[in-house]
């Protein structure tokens, strides 16, 4: 089976307005404008599913020729899941991931990880909303404390903190001291935390701010309390974004349970709204569930960013290694200490969350920072409580009235 071709932008511009018309397996023409990739990746899935090789290869070679990381939304979409569904029928997704991340890296460095990381934030807020969010809660729980220490374990590249910074140099009673250890568990922000640290100690000296960073780089389940060189004077919070779903499923209750021993006024967890896991063991539903949500993705990027944003194509190029990490890497296949990234919705890390901890009710102020964050973004965007059930909590931001985004704060 050869490798597919995913620069077929040509021939997918011109066989684009036939593939509506195209017949189905089932011998019916599909409708017109009726989200045709998800159709042909989905019977693609199945028949890999089913190991019928014959199918497989007629669906691989329908949607090589129509796919294009440069066209519109189906194009990309059925390009990226394309690449993953040929990893998975050829048994070559290791090899194609670590490709994959080791191009990232040599292309990789802070000014362009930066400027994409902020251009995103500019055009929508699905990062800075669980900012806004987990900074409000950790300033609430660490008001009136002298000695703070944020353990931060996401790969956000620090973009988090400057405001958190600034409220600290604006409080009316005494600046505290600021101890920040990022922990990080991507390989490609590695490369950069040395120049993002430099950044913040600046900004802190320009803020006023006594502060101190430190940096852990090791995989999240090996972690202990005499890495993390946590003092008892410190007030601590431990802040996750996008970070737990890296650790592996049946890791996840031990990790909390460290973050117990720590002891800490609150933990802030930021996830997004996917469920991976569940549902692992059944290729097909693992599947759609994967398309469900990267669709969702893709459009907000189409309607976020201009057609040619180069950032735009960046991100998108990020989702194309965890689509291959989530449907075509082994489970048991732990590259660099890197678990594949098996989400999990908010209600089932609430589930999680509570044999350890409590959850902590975001305030008016904060909810109404969110609102007005939102304020600055295109119609689209909304804000959904958790209605307090037993396995709902926390605040979700939704794109067209789908939830997207999960924060929440716990004690």
């Amino acid at each position: 089976m050869q490798s597919p071709n995913n620069n077929h932008h040509q021939q997918a511009q011109n066989s684009s307005h036939t593939s509506t018309t195209r017949s189905s397996d089932s011998g019916e023409p599909s409708a017109p404008n009726n989200k045709w990739a998800s159709t042909l990746l989905k019977e693609c899935a199945k028949a890999i599913s089913d190991k019928d090789s014959t199918k497989i290869h007629h669906l691989l070679w329908m949607l090589n020729e129509l796919a294009s990381p440069y066209g519109d939304c189906d194009q990309k979409l059925a390009s990226y899941f394309l690449q993953a569904l040929f990893c998975k029928a050829t048994e070559s997704g290791q090899r194609c991931y670590k490709t994959l991340t080791s191009v990232a890296e040599k292309s990789n460095s802070f000014d362009s990880a930066r400027k994409l990381i902020l251009k995103f934030q500019e055009v929508s807020p699905w990062t800075t909303f669980g900012h806004v969010a987990a900074n409000g809660a950790i300033l609430e729980a660490l008001d009136g404390e002298k000695n703070l220490h944020i353990i931060d374990i996401s790969n956000t590249l620090c973009t988090q903190w400057p405001t958190l910074l600034e409220s600290l140099a604006t409080r009316t009673d005494e600046t505290p001291h600021l101890k920040l250890t990022v922990v990080v568990t991507a390989s490609t922000v590695k490369s950069v935390i040395k120049e993002i640290g430099q950044r913040m100690e600046k900004f802190a000296r320009l803020m006023g701010v006594p502060f101190e960073f430190h940096v852990r780089s090791d995989y999240l389940g090996e972690l202990t309390k005499e890495k993390l060189c946590v003092s008892e004077d410190e007030a601590i919070a431990i802040n996750c974004i996008g970070a737990l779903r890296r650790v592996a499923v049946e890791e996840r209750s031990s990790v909390i349970e460290l973050f117990r021993s720590l002891n800490p006024k609150v933990v802030t967890i930021v996830e997004e709204e996917a469920d991976f896991s569940s549902n692992r063991d059944d290729f097909v539903k693992c599947f759609e569930e994967c398309l469900r949500f990267y669709t969702l993705y893709f459009e907000m990027l189409e309607e976020s960013f201009m057609p040619t944003s180069n950032e735009r194509l960046m991100l998108e190029r990020e989702c194309s290694r965890s689509i291959v990490r989530v449907l075509a890497c082994e489970l048991e296949e732990n590259i660099e200490g890197e678990c594949a990234e098996r989400r999990e919705k908010g209600s089932q890390w609430s589930e999680r969350m509570k044999a350890a901890f409590s959850p902590v009710g975001f305030s008016d102020d904060v909810v109404d920072d969110v609102k007005a964050l939102l304020k600055r973004y295109r119609a689209g965007w909304g804000l959904m409580q958790g209605d307090g059930h037993e396995d709902q909590t926390g605040l979700y931001l939704t794109w067209k009235e789908e939830a997207v985004v999960w924060a929440s704060a716990w004690k």
